[in-house]
This record gives C-alpha cells, sequence and structure tokens, in this order.
C-alpha cells in the first residue's frame, strides 16, 4: 500500500466516547490498521535497537491525531485530554507515543508544573531517540523557554545515570536558544557533558550547540574554539554544520 493510496479510516476515531483508558485502547486499533507494513519494515532501518511500529508516516500521524483531538475535546476537557495522551505514552509501539506527543503538540499555552512533571515521568517510558525528541523537543522544550526557572531541572537530568535524561538536558533548551536564550547555561551544560562517552547524548549536545550556533553565531563559535580539543568529533561536527565552510573548518581544524 502506498503512501498516496493509503486512506485513514476517519471512523476509527469518531467522536471516542468512553473513559480515557478505553479512548486511548480505541486510538491503539486505528493505529493498528492505519499503518503500512512495508514502511514499519522501514524504519527499522533508522534505528539500532530493535522498535515496533505500526508503519505511518509522520505528515499521516500528525493530521490523524489533530482529527482525533478535536473529537476528544468536543466533549472532554484539557485534563481528559492529558490523561489519554498518559495513557498512550505508556505503550511500547512507537507510533502510540508520537500520538500522545501530537495530541498536546501546540498546547504548551495551557501547559503548567503539573504537566512538566507528568511529561518529565515520562522520561522514563523512553524506548528510542525518536519518542525521546518528539517529548523532549514539541512538550517539554517550548515550557523550559517559556519559564527559565525551569533551567534547574535540566541541570538535575543532566547529572542522571539515565542516557535519556541527558539527552533530555539538551534537546530541552533548543526551543530556548533559537530566541537566543541560555547561552551562559547552555555553555555550562556542555561543559559538563563533553566527556559523555553515550553517542545518544553526544548527538542530543552537538544538535544543542548546532541549533545555538545557527542562530548566535557571534557568540557561539567562540566558545566552540575554546573546546575543540576536548569535544567529541561528533559533537563538534554536528555544532558546525550551519557556519560557514571557512568557519567550520577552522573548529574542526581542517
Amino acid at each position: 500500500m502506498t503512501r498516496s493510496s493509503r486512506k485513514i479510516d476517519q471512523t476509527s476515531f469518531g467522536s471516542l466516547p468512553g473513559t480515557s483508558a478505553q479512548i486511548a485502547e480505541q486510538i491503539r486499533r486505528a493505529l493498528k490498521g492505519g499503518g503500512s507494513a512495508k514502511h514499519a519494515a522501514g524504519v527499522q532501518w533508522f534505528f539500532k535497537q530493535e522498535i515496533k511500529s505500526r508503519g505511518w508516516y509522520t505528515a499521516d500521524l500528525r493530521r490523524a491525531v489533530r482529527r482525533c483531538r478535536r473529537d476528544i475535546l468536543k466533549k472532554n476537557d484539557f485534563d481528559f485530554l492529558v490523561r489519554v495522551a498518559d495513557e498512550l505514552f505508556s505503550g511500547s509501539v512507537l507510533e502510540e507515543k508520537i500520538a500522545a506527543v501530537f495530541l498536546l503538540e501546540k498546547m504548551d499555552a495551557q501547559f503548567g508544573e503539573r504537566e512538566f512533571r507528568i511529561f518529565e515521568a515520562w522520561l522514563d517510558r523512553i524506548s528510542s531517540w525518536a519518542d525521546h525528541d518528539g517529548l523532549v523537543h514539541y512538550l517539554i522544550a517550548p515550557m523550559v523557554a517559556a519559564e527559565p526557572a525551569r533551567v534547574k531541572d535540566v541541570f538535575r537530568w543532566a547529572k542522571s545515570p539515565k542516557r535519556w535524561h541527558r539527552r533530555a538536558a539538551c534537546v530541552a533548551l533548543i526551543q530556548g536558544t533559537r530566541k537566543k536564550k541560555f547561552l551562559p547555561q547552555i555553555k555550562k551544560l556542555s561543559d559538563s557533558l563533553l566527556d559523555d562517552q553515550d553517542d545518544m547524548v553526544q548527538k542530543g549536545l552537538g544538535w544543542l550547540l548546532r541549533e545555538t550556533a545557527k542562530f548566535d553565531a557571534k557568540r557561539t563559535v567562540p566558545y566552540l574554539m575554546k573546546i575543540r580539543d576536548r569535544a567529541p568529533r561528533l559533537v563538534l561536527r554536528t555544532a558546525c554544520e550551519t557556519l560557514p565552510s571557512s568557519t567550520r573548518n577552522k573548529i574542526l581544524g581542517a
């Protein structure tokens, strides 16, 4: 079944009556029936560990879940929606967790301390970089950017023995750095993680530094020059990706 010919069964979502657990189960069934087996097999190529996927394309999944969100909110409040998302993020299937994120995506104006702690708890349910980055980049990072006091939680995550918490410390600052916030904190965080040997953490840190350099190169390049002899090559290469080739070569020592 090709992407162009695949149709999502809209009645699978319907008006979604029931408890949050019942609605989450209806969504799981719709996700199971609406994907592509061929694409599910192809998804595995992007991951080192075995991933359970229903074979949905991201754009299709986002459209379906947004329609589902509208249906849920016709008869229920925001807290109920959060409970549905919480049910979905407890699953083992990639699309279920991404659907949980899409249910709440761009609703950060309604998020408060309760939601922040819920999302923080989800970090213990992470199974891959994909559900990690969806959660942290789209739900947690906007909350950190909106409330700088939450950076203290970022530094707490950076000290965790758990790889996904340490990666979260990096990704949680990306929305803020795109607004030229948090440069001193980003430098401090980077200094604390430069010796981290986990490739998922290194990629997260490189991503953060790349976005920082992209939006504030004038202040970031001197820092990259300072750490170039200490930083893992993966971190440094990623951090330099958006810089002019002459600057990139200078930092990388090419």
